[in-house]
């Protein structure tokens, strides 16, 4: 009954959005009404409202409704969706204030004197604005108005015009900022860790451990990361728009002519094309800059975005007036005065010492008050001309409704399909299907586009994205990245803004097409572009490092970045390290055979012993990597057997997991109604005759077990064993190699260091001769404190703590200022002493340490380093950005 339910749920939102009946409200109204026909039956049928739910029943529903609901718009962890209006903002503002206008004419005027130049400047402003307002409404809009006549009355093909501007118009949802970018992120957030669940039970279920390794673990995203992602596909998909208009210029020279610019190419030319040029390609620059750099967030890169567009405007409408740039001026000057003021001085009104820092704040106060000065001005020219800044904030505030309550209505929906279990339909459904990840991923990609003609991308992105995103990215065997499964989507999605016959692009366009431009020959000519689009999804799909690159870029070199011995790292490091092996190998071992030549004999034999068997240990670091790597080549030799036999037991277990499942629903079932309603006896020996048919299924099932798996499977484990084992000795081999270097530089480091405090600590003996014990007490244990900051003092350190200890008054001794003084005196011979041997050790050795701890630090020492040398990230960048499978491991 639960899969009739389903069937009414699906059926009532697709009749309702055929119908016309607006989205926001055809989500949740297919919901509410689902369940409360459930329950109804439940009710009439077994007396039990929850009877027809596979999970739960109307309460659970509507306790999920409230989780999503708070979810949506309560939750900190969710801030990304407020990033939403602030682009949105900004998109409008840039259209309403046409500057987008602009940008389009002197793009036109020139591109257009060179074949199909008038089709690659639509393409290209397309793009800028795509990078500026993200607003697919608006800039097909306004290339609609300003291009097409242009290109109609230059005798381009009326296919061809019309593709070229729905396709270009489309672009701002895949280059960022884009809204469908950073609802995909906020959907895949949810789904990774569904997906982090069903990938640990998954683990469990194949080795019996409870803990799954974190390398394992699902690669989770952001607003920031679906940005990053998706700017390479979409500059690809720029440029197959672009080659795609050139080609087709030069092969049908009648359909795409060149048409010459009437004016001159003179500096009043070149004043307006970079008036037009420089503003928007500033913007982008700053709102997408501050989030590659880390300076801002995605939310915060939203504000300067909307603040940015504000100011634009305001020069843009007051164009031809006095004091036109005025505010624009005065913005952009504070904002040039605040970074060199930052980098000159440090900023921070709680840490003014003195003078100069005093300075540096007043300047930025009054820096900061010139800026909001032109922003205001620029606020209120807005405000009064044309009402601009009001109709950009309504329309702001109608895009931004509409998309969180779709995004409310579909977490009722989803919440519905899961209690009737569909969400456990589709799983089983693509689970079983043949050919693994990628059939369910091209099955998948199909329905995506195939919804595409009827649907738009926010029902997408928030119906089907949640139900399908958590099975795709458990899958260990592509162990996709979300970001990568993201950026497919949101590729996918962009060709239901050109698909007929619900395209938006095309409805857009229709309405200010004159009536000479048939609608046959808008479809005609959208049909390429969905080809390049499919196109650049193949290119994409085969690449992932274009997507994944940037993000994993960004993260390796940032100020977050995570430390070398990250486990998600090791292996990319591993091949890194093993690479450098085998070209600097040499440079290496000579290094360490020097090192094993240094004369320790002045240092202490603790501190000797250490440094030595650090040194004979780093010439094992070449055979425990080689040990390690062969484990692996083991395994991959092993797998090509392994590996079948593998999948087809897992199969089986996922079958039997079913199965099992099935029979508990109809045994559960059946007994509920030999309970509750025993007069339905058709009913009952249904499920009884189901139950049978399971548990002869079940039979079979175990029949079809492989008869040797025990043994392949226990080899194949032990193989697994051997490569974990060799690979933890290999990172201890290197880590107590690289460590006791580190600590031995920082001890010869650490002579100048006593030696400013040699005075201070002498001292201490008039300290405990003259003062009272308190006092005497808190001036050792504050030199104590800075001894203690010292590498391998920590001698001196005891025998001051002793001092101080003897002069503590308890209930059974009085403070002993004389044996204090003994223990003084210790800690002033061990000073000596280290300062002694430590002075001459630091003359003698730390060159030569230094030397050797920069031939091995970004090898045998890389995973002791607080973070990765550049060199080192850009290849792990560029290693973890290719999608590696782990289901060996499962």
């Amino acid at each position: 009954m639960e899969v009739l339910f389903v069937v009414i749920l699906v059926l009532l939102m697709a009749g309702a959005l055929a119908s016309g009946f607006p989205v926001a409200f055809a989500l949740p109204g297919s919901a509410i009404i689902s369940i409360l026909l459930a329950a109804a039956a439940g009710m009439l049928a077994t007396g039990n409202p929850d009877a027809f739910f596979a999970q739960g029943g109307p309460t659970n529903w509507l306790s999920a409704g409230v989780t999503n609901f708070r979810g949506i718009y309560w939750e900190v962890e969710r801030d990304t969706l407020i990033a939403i209006p602030l682009f949105v903002f900004m998109g409008i503002m840039l259209q309403r204030s046409k500057i987008a206008e602009d940008l389009l004419v002197s793009m036109a005027q020139l591109f257009g004197p060179i074949r199909g130049g008038l089709g690659i400047s639509v393409v290209f402003v397309g793009a800028l604005l795509a990078a500026t307002t993200g607003i697919l409404g608006a800039t097909v809009v306004a290339m609609g108005l300003i291009s097409l006549p242009a290109m109609m009355r230059n005798n381009y093909a009326n296919w061809l015009s019309t593709g070229t501007i729905a396709a270009s118009g489309t672009l701002g949802q895949i280059i960022p900022p884009s809204i469908v970018l950073i609802i995909l992120a906020d959907q895949l957030s949810n789904a990774v860790d569904q997906a982090s669940s069903l990938r640990t039970n998954l683990y469990k279920a194949a080795t019996g451990e409870f803990a799954m390794p974190s390398e394992f673990a699902v690669s989770s995203t952001s607003a920031g990361d679906m940005f990053m992602g998706a700017l390479v596909p979409g500059l690809v998909l720029v440029g197959l728009y672009m080659l795609f208009i050139f080609v087709v210029a030069f092969i049908r020279r009648d359909i795409a002519p060149p048409v010459p610019f009437e004016g001159s190419y003179d500096r009043r030319f070149a004043m307006r094309v970079t008036l037009a040029l420089v503003p928007p390609l500033t913007l982008i620059f700053v709102v997408l800059g501050s989030i590659i750099t880390g300076i801002a967030t995605v939310n915060q890169a939203g504000a300067i975005g909307a603040v940015g567009a504000t100011v634009m405007a305001g020069y843009r409408l007051y164009d031809g007036k006095a004091r036109t740039y005025w505010p624009a001026i005065l913005a952009g000057g504070a904002v040039v005065a605040i970074l060199i003021i930052t980098s000159v001085w440090h900023v921070n009104i709680r840490a003014i010492h003195g003078p100069s820092d005093q300075l540096g704040v007043t300047l930025a106060v009054i820096a900061t008050v010139v800026f909001l000065i032109g922003v205001v001005w620029s606020l209120i020219r807005t405000y009064r001309t044309n009402e601009t800044l009001q109709g950009v904030m309504m329309e702001t505030a109608k895009t931004t409704s509409l998309v969180f309550i779709i995004l409310l209505g579909a977490a009722m929906l989803t919440a519905a399909f899961r209690g009737f279990g569909g969400e456990e339909l589709v799983k089983e459904f693509l689970l079983g299907l043949p050919g693994g990840f990628w059939a369910q991923f091209i099955i998948v990609m199909a329905v995506i586009f195939v919804l595409g003609f009827f649907l738009d991308f926010i029902e997408i992105a928030v119906v089907v994205v949640p139900i399908v995103a958590p099975i795709l990215l458990a899958d260990p065997s592509a162990n996709i990245t979300a970001v990568w499964l993201g950026v497919m989507i949101g590729l996918n999605i962009q060709t239901s803004f050109l698909t007929p016959p619900f395209g938006f692009a095309l409805f857009y366009l229709r309405g200010v097409a004159p009536a000479a431009v048939r609608t046959l020959d808008m479809y005609k000519g959208v049909v390429p572009f969905i080809t390049l689009q499919l196109i650049a999804l193949l290119i994409v799909g085969a690449n992932p490092p274009l997507v994944n690159y940037l993000p994993s870029r960004l993260s390796l070199l940032g100020e977050t970045a995570p430390p070398p011995q990250n486990p998600r790292l090791q292996a990319c490091i591993e091949e890194y390290v093993y690479q450098a092996f085998q070209e600097e190998g040499d440079t290496i071992r000579s290094a360490i055979q020097t090192a094993k030549g240094w004369d320790l004999s002045g240092v202490p034999k603790t501190v000797a012993g250490e440094v030595t068997r650090a040194v004979n240990g780093a010439e094992n670091a070449f055979q425990a990597l080689d040990d390690a790597r062969a484990t692996s080549a083991a395994i991959a030799a092993a797998a090509g057997t392994y590996d079948p036999v593998r999948t087809e037991v897992r199969r089986i277990e996922a079958a039997l997991r079913r199965n099992a499942e099935e029979l508990e629903a109809a045994q559960r079932r059946a007994g509920q109604l030999q309970r509750q309603a025993p007069d339905e006896v058709e009913d009952i020996e249904r499920l009884q005759n189901r139950a049978e048919e399971l548990t002869a299924e079940k039979e079979t099932l175990m029949s079809e077990m492989p008869s040797n798996w025990d043994q392949v499977h226990g080899e194949f484990k032990k193989l697994l064993s051997e490569e974990k084992r060799a690979y933890l000795n290999y990172r201890r081999v290197v880590d107590n190699a690289y460590e006791p270097i580190q600590t031995f530089m920082r001890v010869l480091r650490g002579a100048d260091q006593l030696v400013a405090l040699e005075s201070e600590i002498k001292a201490l003996a008039d300290t405990i001769r003259t003062k009272d014990p308190e006092v005497a007490m808190e001036e050792i244990q504050a030199v104590e404190g800075r001894v203690g900051d010292i590498e391998g003092a920590g001698d001196i350190r005891s025998a001051l703590s002793k001092a101080r200890r003897e002069l503590r008054t308890t209930n059974t001794r009085q403070p002993d200022p004389d044996q204090a003084l003994a223990e003084h005196a210790e800690a002033v011979a061990a000073l000596e002493a280290d300062i002694a041997w430590r002075a001459e050790a630091s003359d003698a050795l730390l060159p030569q340490v230094e030397a050797y701890e920069d031939a091995i630090d970004d090898t045998i020492g890389l995973r002791q380093q607080a973070r990765l040398p550049r060199e080192v990230a850009l290849y792990v960048a560029s290693c973890s950005s290719e999608h590696r499978n782990i289901s060996l491991n499962f």
